[in-house]
């Protein structure tokens, strides 16, 4: 196992913080420092390397296994410039270490023990976390927790259907079985039921698409520097100004949510413009929701099919009329209840009603293999292929955390950390 070291604060600021860990840490920070300090306990140090000075550094060693990796690591924090870090980053080669891949510090963690899978999705998803709510969901633990009682519960129901196959020809009351079934929907349903949830947490771990769909001039791009709070997309009253979608990024009450103005709807003969409308309608198809918009005395263009709407009326400053949530982007009316209406839809979009978070396809596979073998389970009275569905059900569930080995899994889940993770 070799030696690795990488940044693990942003770059560009006053201080700098290198982890170094591996078989050869300790050895290669005394080289550098001298006497370490003692563990868990900062020290300052000066660096040398080949007779150099190369800066004063406050220095922490954490033997393993207490250690994030699990390993011997140290932290040595440093003046932040880059010629600084250069020089100790090529020290640190020199004397033995090589720079971190990406999400290589998480993976040694996963495989000593440190922390399972769901874990490590956990803390990449807080490291890239946007909003409030992306926040409390990475942290929440739930389906770690959830996980667990669900692995326990599986290895009780194996234990019985293991008594059922070695004691055949005991005289078992039938209401064993009958229990044994019983836990096993019972398994099933509640496994069931965090799968109709899984949607609502992925789409606020990704975000939502909310999308305006108007003809031109109906006040769309208006309507949407006003909700960004700043001039995202160019203004004008000449018709198709807008051609392509323009889209910013909003927090809508903890929610990441992508709002993308569209070009206006209508029949035109320019090839360009066209082509804006036909992309305006695939993107309303495939939003979460859709912002129709329609000035006075004007109607709204026909909804897509099975995507919520919201039916706003703009130019409220010009006249007001029945038929939409009427707004002014002009003068502001409305539009602290419009921004209400939408931090509303964001929230129902993205609420797992108590449920576990199964965000990421992987986590979601897992489960939906667990319960199709249960549920295969379920349908055999032979109780030794019953067994072998209900073992089918226990490996997949510990792909779940990690508990089985497969490459692939790990190579996807740990690449996408940033290196110093």
């Amino acid at each position: 196992m070799s030696t690795i070291f990488a940044p693990i604060t942003g770059l560009g600021g006053a201080v700098t913080t290198l982890r170094l860990s591996g078989p050869e840490a300790f050895r290669i920070a005394r080289d550098m420092i001298g006497a370490l300090p003692p563990p868990r306990h900062a020290g300052l140090r000066r660096l040398r390397h080949a007779g150099k000075v190369l800066d004063d550094a406050l220095v922490i060693v954490f033997p393993g296994p207490r250690s994030f990796t699990g390993e011997d690591a140290a932290e040595i924090s440093i003046h932040g410039g880059r010629a600084v870090l250069a020089a100790v980053s090529a020290a640190m080669v020199a004397l033995g270490a090589r720079p971190a891949e990406p999400g290589e510090f998480s993976r040694r963690a996963f495989e000593t023990g440190r922390m399972d899978l769901l874990q490590a999705e956990a803390m990449a998803d807080l490291i890239a976390a946007e909003t409030e709510g992306q926040r409390v969901q990475a942290l929440e633990g739930a389906l770690h927790e959830v996980c667990a009682a669900w692995r326990e519960t599986l290895r009780q129901i194996m234990a019985r259907q293991e008594a059922l196959i070695d004691f055949p020809d005991e005289d078992l009351p039938p209401e064993v079985e009958e229990k044994l079934l019983g836990e096993i929907r019972e398994l099933r349903d509640e496994m069931q039921a965090t799968l109709l949830a899984a949607p609502a947490a992925e789409r606020l771990r990704e975000g939502l698409e909310f999308v305006i769909l108007g003809a031109p001039n109906a006040g769309k791009s208006t309507l949407m520097n006003a909700l960004a709070g700043e001039e995202i997309a160019i203004v004008s009253d000449i018709p198709g100004t807008t051609r392509d979608a323009v889209g910013v990024r909003l927090d809508l009450g903890g929610v990441p949510v992508h709002l993308s103005d569209t070009a206006g709807l209508r029949e035109t003969e320019d090839v360009i413009e066209a082509e804006g409308v036909r992309r305006a309608k695939v993107k309303a198809e495939k939003a979460d929701f859709v912002i129709l918009v329609a000035g006075p005395g004007e109607s709204f263009p026909p909804p897509p099919r099975q995507t919520g709407v919201l039916r706003v009326r703009t130019k409220a400053d010009l006249a007001i009329e029945s038929g939409g949530f009427s707004v002014s982007a002009k003068t502001g009316q409305g539009m602290a209840g419009l921004r209400g209406r939408l931090v509303e839809e964001a929230r129902s979009l993205t609420d797992r009603r108590g449920a576990a978070s199964l965000s990421r396809p992987r986590q979601v596979a897992c489960v939906r293999d667990t319960v199709m073998a249960l549920d295969m389970a379920l349908t055999l009275e032979e109780p030794e292929l019953r067994g072998e569905e209900l073992r089918a059900a226990g490996q997949a569930l510990a792909r779940l955390v990690g508990g089985i080995g497969v490459e692939e899994i790990l190579d996807a889940v740990f690449s996408g950390f940033c290196i110093g993770k």
